[in-house]
């Protein structure tokens, strides 16, 4: 066997060591929360850092982290006005940025890059990176981050990869009705149809938008980790099941947040009346680490499964 099977054999097994616990068969589960109920914890997003604050909701600095697979992280990144997050970099996490309110400065390598409210941003490994704020308004942004599995290459993005949601077009996606619309923000490097391409082991980030009455229908993903956070509206969020087999729904609101483990149900039906505006779900799925294993760039599978 030549040197470079011999690699190629051994990043196999590295890679098979880290996936094995993930692609076990894991009971279902979810976890909930509200922006408004989290409390700021010390962070390295907020180390040595002028002002800025750190709600942990899932993964590194909450009580659950453990449960987490392949995410790493999932917060709100506060800076007030005139302050300034710490600039970090990582070299096995990915990251992505999304502006909930606010405009800035995204500080990433050598650039200094202006943003604005519903900005997106995508964060390649060893990339430094934070934000500043030099208006009079704080700024908030949902951090997220997904873990890089050994073995897996991942060489940066050649540039920037940035935009922003509200440019994105609404769109009907084939088997999920009418009173939902989509819009595709980011997948990975081989997404044919998400505004930007950009992503290793985070498969789908978009919005759904809900027309009244609308819903998400129920389903589930085998082999994903998906969050869903209520940015507009409230409604029935679909979390796992009664004991009777039937859908768990929880009455929810702008700011809740969940967290749903493989193979979890999940939907959303919406309050939302005529005449008023649409509910408004961001939601991330990513890979289970080992999940298409070796492939290090691949492609995901459509933004949310069809209804089961």
């Amino acid at each position: 066997m030549n040197q470079r099977a011999c690699k190629t054999v051994v990043s196999l097994l590295v890679a098979l060591a880290f996936a094995g616990p993930a692609l076990q068969a894991a009971d279902p589960f979810f976890l909930r929360r509200s922006l408004a109920d989290v409390q700021p914890q010390p962070d390295d997003l907020t180390r040595n850092a002028k002002g800025a604050s750190y709600k942990p909701l899932f993964g590194v600095g909450d009580k659950d982290a453990d449960r987490l697979v392949g995410v790493a992280r999932y917060g709100e990144l506060t800076v007030p006005p005139g302050g300034a997050s710490a600039v970090v970099s990582y070299p096995a996490e990915e990251q992505i940025y999304y502006i909930l309110q606010g405009s800035g400065t995204l500080i990433y390598g050598g650039q200094r890059v202006p943003f604005k409210q519903d900005d997106y941003m995508y964060l390649p490994i060893n990339v430094q990176h934070g934000i500043a704020n030099g208006g009079s308004a704080p700024v908030r942004a949902l951090v997220m981050g997904y873990k890089i599995p050994p073995g897996i290459q991942v060489e940066p993005t050649p540039k920037l990869m940035m935009s922003t949601s509200t440019d994105v077009e609404l769109q009907i996606l084939s088997g999920h009705g009418p009173t939902t619309k989509f819009r595709l923000l980011m997948g990975t490097t081989q997404s044919q149809r998400d505004r930007l391409a950009a992503a290793s082991q985070m498969t789908s980030l978009f919005i759904m938008e809900f027309l009244p009455g609308g819903t998400n229908n129920p389903h589930q993903h085998a082999r994903e980790e998906e969050i869903y956070i209520l940015l507009r509206g409230s409604g029935d969020m679909v979390a796992g099941l009664m004991a009777d087999g039937t859908d768990a729904r929880h009455p929810s609101r702008e700011g809740d947040v969940y967290f749903f483990g493989p193979g979890t149900r999940v939907g959303y039906y919406s309050n939302a009346k005529e005449g008023q505006p649409p509910d408004v779900i961001l939601a991330a799925r990513s890979n289970l680490p080992g999940a298409g294993m070796g492939m290090g760039r691949r492609g995901g599978g459509p933004p949310p499964a069809p209804p089961k």
